[in-house]
């Protein structure tokens, strides 16, 4: 297994910064009101392809050797990191093959074959997702690029806490949504190499707990169905990114998904802002009084709403 550090972010950040937004920080005067503290908002659903894993995706094809970058690359995903691989592989002229649930959001799938990747859907299972993306593997050389359990992946992720620290200043606490796990593994990273005393929490769906569980079980947890509305957050956690979070992690917390939607509705209404089920779950502690703190930091992951899918109409 590969250790990070925070000079993996480092060289991230510059690996990326030809291609990825820095990308702003928001406030709401009446959401700090509801929540009694001073959130700062990462805004990552402004993030080119709707959303964070841009920044992972970008930094994982970049480092490829060129002659194995020319031979493509190929993921399977729930949605984002796919698009976001088609977009990094799009920048570089090359292949990507992006595996993705047929029960995907469509815009995902839309997106992805915008960006002109060649999009293979499959039955929502784990087990289905590996088995196309290893047929592609076989057959077309193309280099696979996990969602989140890669340490590139992971690095490029962590970038977006960095621009967060080095604009908002200290913060008590920073609340990352979790799935697979790259984006708080790089999180934990990177805040405390630059803030020791900030905590890092992460919130996650209460039916697709499988981070939850495995932190209090001190074992990975990856025979689970998950049922939630965050679509995004449906993904069990990598080896790589369970090692990290056991470290690095000060805790995991769950959320409802009618708590998720009214956090994301609030979100809609008061900041005027589009943001994804996944996203908006990182609010949730906040006005469940679950997590308190003065100054607080939220990754808003992304913003590739399915307008048309149930749950998340106004």
């Amino acid at each position: 297994m590969t250790a990070l550090t925070w000079n993996d972010i480092t060289t991230a950040r510059e690996r990326i910064a030809p291609f990825a937004h820095v990308t702003p920080i928001m406030t709401s005067a009446s959401i700090d009101q509801e929540c009694a503290s001073r959130v700062f908002f990462k805004c990552e659903n402004f993030q080119r392809s709707g959303s964070f894993k841009f920044r992972g995706a970008v930094n994982a094809v970049a480092a490829l050797a060129p002659a194995a970058r020319a031979r493509g690359v190929v993921t399977h995903s729930s949605g984002n990191h796919g698009q976001a691989l088609a977009l990094a592989a799009r920048e570089f002229g090359i292949t990507a093959y992006i595996v993705i649930p047929e029960n995907a959001p469509r815009v995902k799938l839309a997106a992805a074959r915008a960006y002109g990747a060649h999009v293979v859907t499959c039955a929502p299972t784990q087990a289905a997702r590996e088995q196309e993306a290893e047929r592609i593997v076989r057959e077309t050389g193309a280099v696979f690029v996990d969602s989140h359990d890669d340490p590139l992946v992971i690095a490029g992720q962590g970038t977006a806490a960095v621009e967060l620290l080095n604009d908002a200043g200290t913060l008590d606490a920073v609340l990352v949504p979790v799935g697979g796990g790259g984006l708080i593994s790089g999180t934990a990273i990177a805040v405390h190499h630059l803030s020791p005393t900030t905590r890092v929490i992460g919130v996650e769906p209460a039916g697709a707990d499988d981070a939850y569980r495995g932190m209090r079980a001190g074992k990975r947890i990856t025979n689970f169905v998950p049922n939630t509305v965050a679509d995004g957050l449906r993904t069990s956690l990598g080896e790589l990114n369970f090692a990290i979070i056991r470290k690095a992690v000060d805790d995991i917390v769950l959320a409802d998904d009618e708590d998720i939607l009214a956090a994301m509705r609030l979100i809609w209404t008061r900041m005027k802002i589009v943001v994804e089920p996944s996203s908006a779950i990182a609010l949730v502690p906040l006005l469940t009084g679950a997590v308190r703190g003065r100054r607080i930091g939220i990754i808003i992951t992304g913003g590739n709403v399915d307008f048309a899918g149930a749950g998340v109409g106004m």
